[in-house]
């Protein structure tokens, strides 16, 4: 039961302080009190450009992201690493390359995506922080790195996140795996491009879907396209990213066929959309929702 908590080093920076019942608490161990036993972090190549995702600050940097992974080990949880291989947002909307990479040829660019991988997880690893499970790229059915890693190239694409895993299971081969689409309730997108990467040798050991109703279809669209990939691929599937519906989500989520559903990882609950927490960092009735989730589908 995850959560990406990425935004907190700025919200902190900012001031903000998180409080249950008016005391004042380290919002990390907040969460792992209440079930969270997972979380989500988004790395940018170079996000203090400026023209990156925090001009001058560098949030979500290789240093804030090593900070963070100290603050969520010794919580005692467990860290997803989210490569979004952009100086910015990347999406399915937008896949841009980072700034350093421009202008490189295709066997170079393959190995600056390993060399990048390799040393982000390395000094991870170094610090005894290692990730559990990695995503190679943030919401990748339209691809990476484009324009060569675009879906349009699903050769080059596959390669790209090949070079990627490589990286990450040279260091630290016992990861988990993550292929991550943003396809929650489109089943026919979803199954084109997994098959797509296992026919062209992309390892992966878990499917990751996001959710958002306003774009991914109804529950039930949700609940039959999580369904058919289980049965279809013998895969696990998270839903890691979701905001609404976290009792129908959760549900969904967890009584998938076989027991392959492995779980959930909400997005950024301390301040985005059906948060947790309020704007004054105060606890709200949503966050209780999750004692019941880990009495309900975490094992004890």
């Amino acid at each position: 039961m995850g959560a990406d908590i990425s935004f907190l080093p700025e919200l902190e920076a900012k001031g903000l302080k998180f409080k249950e019942n008016g005391v004042e608490l380290d919002v990390v161990q907040s969460l792992k009190s209440h079930g969270f036993n997972y979380v989500r972090l988004r790395i940018f190549n170079d996000p203090a450009a400026e023209k990156g995702y925090s001009p001058n600050a560098g949030f979500c940097d290789l240093e804030h992201t090593k900070a963070m992974a100290k603050r969520v080990k010794a919580s005692g949880m467990k860290l997803l690493l989210d490569f979004h291989y952009s100086d910015y947002w990347a999406d399915p909307g937008k896949q841009y390359k980072p700034k350093a990479w421009e202008g490189l040829g295709f066997e170079a660019l393959k190995k600056a995506l390993y060399d990048y991988t390799f040393e982000v997880v390395s000094q991870l690893k170094a610090q005894g922080t290692p990730p559990d499970m990695v995503q190679i790229g943030n919401e990748i059915n339209h691809g990476i790195v484009w324009p060569e890693g675009s879906v349009a190239n699903l050769d080059s694409l596959a390669q790209l996140l090949c070079a990627g895993t490589a990286a990450v299971k040279a260091v630290a081969p016992e990861t988990v795996m993550m292929l991550h689409v943003a396809l929650g309730g489109q089943n026919d997108e979803s199954v084109f491009f997994i098959e797509n990467m296992l026919k062209r040798g992309v390892h992966f050991d878990v499917i990751g879907e996001s959710y958002y109703p306003k774009w991914h279809g109804t529950l039930d669209d949700l609940r039959d396209n999580l369904s058919d990939l289980v049965r279809r691929f013998g895969k696990d599937v998270i839903v890691v990213e979701y905001s609404a519906r976290k009792e129908e989500v959760h549900k969904i989520a967890f009584d998938l066929p076989g027991g392959r559903g492995k779980g959930t990882c909400i997005w950024e609950p301390l301040s985005t959309w059906e948060s947790v927490f309020d704007w004054q960092g105060n606890a709200n009735e949503l966050l209780k929702l999750y004692d019941g989730f880990r009495a309900q589908y975490l094992r004890q």
